[in-house]
């Protein structure tokens, strides 16, 4: 237990200085790009320790798949709460930008600084293993210069499952944004824990460009080109195979509803109708 007590308390520091930043920079609208940073750090921050008892913690701290699930699912349920008007996922920034939601200049920067809030995340979490506060993180520090790719089947495969989880969640996400918080944040936790666990022998569905930078790109075993293909090209493009499901068209690219025609009836004046029925 006292593994799990440590990552606890791991968990909560990287959500405190989160929420923190966050509650900062509400007054500053300008460097709300700085929100997404602290959004994609405390994702990545928190899951490269779920990463952590996945792969050590069952047989070095007697944690098992049912604690290493319910943890990602408390992650993510957290997470969107937290960092509610922030996602830490560049694929759902780029799905604002690709519906005139927000301007180019904006979406750049908030891109960067997720990638940049995840490569911070690494180094807090390599610092924090190097500790060795626990059994687990003594042997996580001495397998973290060998660790294990999350891509464990080929590249083509690899970015079909990618696609194909983006697709799916997209699809939901868009479907889900006009409902209550308190709908839609559990209910998205749900679907992403859902869509890692089945993917784990796969890609674990990331669905997250700088997540998966963040936890994967530095593991042998692949180039960087075939993990930003999986990783980066999948979920991209099945996030604009959801909006043109969702929409019909994407506004960023073309206006045109390419799917779905709305008929248009034609309405006869009152007046017409009335000499219609004196005949």
């Amino acid at each position: 237990m006292s593994g799990l007590n440590a990552s606890l308390g791991y968990f909560l520091a990287v959500v405190i200085f989160a929420s923190s930043v966050r509650t900062l920079l509400k007054k500053w609208p300008r460097f709300s790009f700085i929100m997404e940073l602290a959004s994609s750090f405390m994702l990545v921050a928190c899951w490269l320790e779920v990463q952590t008892i996945v792969e050590v913690g069952q047989w070095a701290g007697g944690l098992g798949p049912d604690v290493t699930v319910t943890m990602l699912f408390g992650v993510l349920l957290t997470h969107g709460i937290i960092c509610g008007g922030t996602s830490g996922n560049p694929t759902l920034v780029t799905l604002k930008f690709l519906q005139l939601e927000v301007m180019t200049i904006p979406t750049l920067l908030a891109i960067a600084a997720q990638f940049l809030g995840a490569y911070l995340a690494r180094l807090l979490a390599v610092y924090y293993w190097r500790l060795e506060l626990t059994d687990m993180h003594m042997i996580k520090n001495m397998m973290a210069s060998e660790c294990s790719t999350s891509l464990l089947v080929s590249g083509l495969q690899g970015f079909f499952t990618e696609c194909v989880c983006a697709l799916i969640f997209n699809l939901i996400h868009l479907s889900l944004r006009r409902r209550s918080a308190l709908i839609r944040v559990p209910l998205i936790a749900v679907l992403l824990t859902f869509l890692s666990y089945t993917a784990r022998g796969y890609t674990s569905a990331f669905i997250n460009p700088s997540l998966a930078y963040g936890l994967t790109f530095h593991c042998p075993g692949f180039t960087f080109v075939e993990y930003a293909v999986v990783y980066w090209l999948g979920p991209i493009t099945g996030m604009t195979l959801a909006l043109l499901l969702y929409m019909g068209n994407i506004p960023r690219i073309f206006a045109r509803n390419l799917l779905y025609f709305q008929r248009t009836r034609l309405r006869v004046p009152k007046g017409d109708k009335a000499e219609k029925k004196k005949m």
